[in-house]
């Protein structure tokens, strides 16, 4: 069995960031798709992202995410080395190499909001997210159009105690036995269907019912991710670049 880190810290409520569920309350949207599967054809291990050893689970989606991208709308998996894990993990917790593992924990929009203003280390350059939105976890219809839409939804869950040092199986559902939370993790959620959406977490390719993520799940986040936009099309919500960027002014400040 591998060894898990944990690390995601709490969400916090910052009004400045915008709010996807918020936007688009009240417009007449056509249902989102039956289902979408963002993973398919992707290699089943897509890589620890030092997770084994940090803290670092809100940094780690981040970089699958970017697997998830390069897949699908450049033809091509680009997978980050561990060296550009650990350089975002230090910069947005603080965390220095010479300290002793696992590091401090970050909460997820912390970890956005330094990916927005100054770019996610790549081989590239820094990958900037154009923009990030809150979406309403409660609205499955939201987070499925995210998905949909944005490639992947930025997700944060409790973990259930049955979790907790056993192998994960291919199903995550609610038990009812073992079943309180004893810490909490960042996912992102790459495809979806009637039973459930199709996860990534620690490299691994799962499936977390809806009841599981009902249960569990308590933050989510659409990401505006530049080539994903340009080779798609599609954009969070349906809004236009100039949208984005006014509904990120009070983050970006620009």
């Amino acid at each position: 069995m591998p060894t898990r880190q944990l690390g995601r810290a709490p969400r916090v409520h910052n009004p400045a960031i915008p709010h996807l569920s918020a936007l688009l309350a009240g417009l007449d949207l056509p249902p989102p798709p039956e289902s979408q599967d963002w993973t398919r054809g992707m290699p089943a291990d897509l890589g620890m992202m030092l997770n084994d050893k940090l803290n670092c689970c809100s940094i780690a989606a981040f970089y699958h995410a970017l697997q998830v991208w390069s897949f699908n709308a450049g033809g091509t998996m680009e997978t980050e080395p561990d060296a550009a894990v650990e350089a975002l993990y230090c910069a947005v917790s603080g965390y220095k190499p010479a300290e002793a593992p696992p590091g401090p924990i970050c909460n997820e929009q912390q970890v956005l909001t330094h990916i927005h203003k100054t770019g996610a280390p790549t081989g590239k350059g820094p990958n900037k997210l154009m923009a990030f939105l809150e979406v309403d976890i409660r609205n499955l219809d939201d987070i499925k159009r995210t998905i949909a839409a944005c490639g992947v939804a930025y997700v944060g869950i409790k973990v259930p105690t049955y979790l907790k040092d056993v192998d994960w199986p291919p199903v995550l559902d609610v038990q009812a036995e073992n079943a309180e939370p004893f810490g909490a993790h960042a996912v992102v959620l790459a495809g979806y269907d009637a039973q459930g959406a199709r996860m990534i977490s620690f490299g691994k390719l799962y499936t977390m019912t809806w009841a599981f993520f009902a249960k569990y799940a308590d933050e989510a986040y659409a990401l505006a991710d530049q080539s994903w936009m340009e080779a798609k099309g599609t954009t969070p919500g349906g809004l236009t670049i100039e949208g984005l960027k006014k509904q990120m002014h009070a983050i970006s400040g620009s």
